[in-house]
């Protein structure tokens, strides 16, 4: 059995534990989103997306190996990354699994190298809880990195540019953004 991740309250630890996603976790990942797809708070993906990305998602797990939460991490360029696909069961949600995805997700952040952290979300008190802030500016990056951007398929890199093309799948979303520790905002 794995040894929990590093940033995870001892108190929380005790009860889950964070780990690396595994393929096989996909499907209780889907689980785990589609109640949240159902009332538009997540997108619901295919399970192939959720292959091609399991290395950025981090999950909560219980001791008996139950999957109560999931995170991911995905990187969007040299200083910028989004936390995305953020849920926990409805059982546990109020126990601290989405914080300890957050932090988790954050130090990850930081060790590669990430300076801010962006988040599009509806639970803009949580984030804010972890020190992200509602982007008031939409020139986030500079022009050269807008440009650059813009020549990705993702869908979260078109929601951080806030791109007209996501509009429907945005409407009622607050983006934010953390710096994380040591940087200052430019």
């Amino acid at each position: 059995m794995t040894a929990a991740l590093p940033l995870v309250p001892e108190s929380v630890a005790s009860t889950f534990r964070i780990r690396r996603a595994r393929t096989s976790d996909v499907a209780a990942i889907k689980r785990l989103v589609a109640p949240l797809a159902e009332r538009r708070i997540l997108i619901s993906k295919e399970s192939v997306a959720y292959y091609e990305s399991i290395q950025e998602f981090r999950v909560a797990e219980t001791a008996d190996g139950e999957l109560i939460g999931c995170g991911a991490l995905h990187v969007m360029w040299e200083d910028l990354a989004e936390v995305r696909t953020l849920a926990a069961a409805d059982d546990w949600r109020g126990h601290g699994v989405g914080h300890a995805l957050v932090e988790q997700l954050l130090a990850e952040a930081a060790e590669i190298g990430v300076q801010r952290v962006f988040c599009l979300t509806f639970e803009v008190r949580f984030f804010e809880r972890h020190g992200f802030e509602v982007m008031a500016d939409q020139s986030a990056v500079d022009p050269e990195v807008y440009s650059e951007l813009l020549r990705s398929s993702d869908e979260g890199v078109a929601e951080f540019l806030d791109l007209a093309r996501v509009k429907p799948n945005t409407l009622g979303n607050t983006r934010m953004i953390k710096w994380l520790a040591g940087r200052a905002k430019e």
